[in-house]
């Protein structure tokens, strides 16, 4: 047999994408890629609508991300600070944000040359 013995192979390769560095690198490239795709030009030289939509669903994705890090190290306690506020308003409907996000993702893929999209 090829992997003889007590370890598995899907043991051996195992990646960190359990913890939360990953999703904090994660959020971070996604806003990033975000805000540099809103502006980036398009083919006809149009700023700021190019991939309008996809950029945002970009930014919204990293900044959930960001937030749900967030949210797990800090306490339970009263959140005061407006910047909490909103991440807690953000994260209440991660799952219809996150279905948004990828229908925007699909038709992207599918017209990835429509202005808006």
């Amino acid at each position: 047999m090829l992997f003889a013995g007590d370890d598995n192979f899907t043991d051996r390769f195992r990646l960190p994408v359990d913890g939360p560095t990953f999703y904090l690198v994660l959020g971070i490239l996604c806003s990033v890629t975000g805000i540099l795709k809103l502006l980036s030009p398009t083919l006809d030289g149009i700023l700021l609508l190019g991939d309008l939509i996809p950029a945002a669903a970009g930014i919204a994705a990293g900044i959930m991300l960001i937030f749900g890090i967030y949210r797990n190290d800090t306490s339970k306690g009263e959140t005061t600070n407006s910047l909490s506020r909103l991440g807690a308003g953000l994260l209440a409907f991660r799952k219809p944000i996150g279905i948004g996000l990828l229908c925007t993702a699909f038709v992207h893929f599918l017209l990835p040359s429509a202005l808006f999209l």
